[in-house]
């Protein structure tokens, strides 16, 4: 097995079995998982920076078992920012990935796919980003754009500007930018009241009950991401799937497209996401919910 020598940001990431295929039906290797990475550090890092992270990691490949990981190993680099967060009976000190040198540990690591915190290590209990998961009851992804369409025209009403992108899984992530004023218990329930708007509106469609029996074929309006210590897929972020699909960040135009599925862009396609860079125009600025709040009201009567 080889060993491969990376630089980046003045320091040197050694890239260990980096011709260890990580995607047997693929041939995908470590090396080729690396410069994944590399390509997209410049997107990604913006999404990642001051946020701990969970590690999806697969040492021997898709195929074998793979683990999820908090708690930063010992042996990690001293180089590799950290945080230490509280939970129900102690801590876990979380990675943070700042830079492109720590991406391409991790991906050393074979970390596959990180996933992030909705808020930043400075203040853990007050998120910056919520999200509605829409996951599919079956294989059929119209019903997926339609319903974030659907989303996206509420928000509108609402003042909250939002972006989406794909999971590389099986459904997309509508997110809103927030200002950090809200902690997660308020935003929770203001997304509650926004999907239970949305579902009064569209009861035949759209659901939020989480028992998947009681769905009736209704696509699920996933809300449950909006907590403390609870993460979802990082943008640009490569899933443990045959053909390595990637979460991908998408415009709202390609979302009314019938062609959009939630794997159309790769670790082979990448490329081309990066030229078209479709959240050059998405939202940065977080908002606050205290004047969408009164529009909810208004419009639920």
């Amino acid at each position: 097995m080889t060993t491969r020598q990376l630089r980046a940001g003045g320091r040197t990431v050694e890239l260990h079995r980096a011709d260890k295929v990580l995607f047997p039906a693929d041939g995908i290797t470590k090396a080729q998982l690396a410069d994944h990475y590399r390509a997209v550090a410049r997107r990604m890092l913006p999404q990642l920076r001051g946020r701990p992270l969970m590690l999806e990691r697969h040492p021997d490949g898709i195929d074998a078992p793979a683990f999820m990981q908090k708690d930063v190993p010992g042996y990690f680099p001293a180089w590799v920012h950290r945080a230490e967060l509280p939970k129900a009976d102690g801590t876990v000190t979380y990675p943070v990935c700042d830079d492109t040198a720590t991406l391409l540990y991790l991906a050393d690591q074979a970390c596959i796919t990180p996933h992030r915190f909705l808020s930043r290590a400075d203040r853990p209990d007050h998120p910056d980003r919520l999200v509605f998961d829409l996951d599919p009851a079956g294989e059929e992804f119209t019903p997926v754009r339609e319903a974030a369409l659907l989303l996206r025209e509420l928000l509108d009403e609402l003042g909250l500007p939002s972006a989406v992108m794909t999971t590389g899984s099986r459904g997309l992530h509508v997110l809103v930018p927030l200002d950090r004023r809200a902690d997660f218990d308020e935003v929770r329930s203001f997304a509650r009241e926004v999907a239970g708007l949305l579902v009064a509106r569209h009861p035949d469609r759209l659901t939020t009950e989480a028992r998947k029996r009681a769905r009736a074929g209704r696509l699920y309006l996933d809300l449950q991401r909006n907590a403390y210590a609870q993460t979802a897929v990082a943008p640009y972020a490569v899933r443990a799937l045959p053909g390595a699909p990637v979460a991908a960040p998408v415009s709202w135009d390609d979302v009314a497209d019938p062609d959009l599925t939630p794997q159309r862009w790769t670790l082979a396609t990448v490329d081309r996401l990066l030229e078209a860079d479709p959240w050059r125009d998405a939202p940065s600025r977080g908002r606050s919910l205290h004047p969408a709040r009164r529009r909810l009201a208004a419009l639920r009567g």
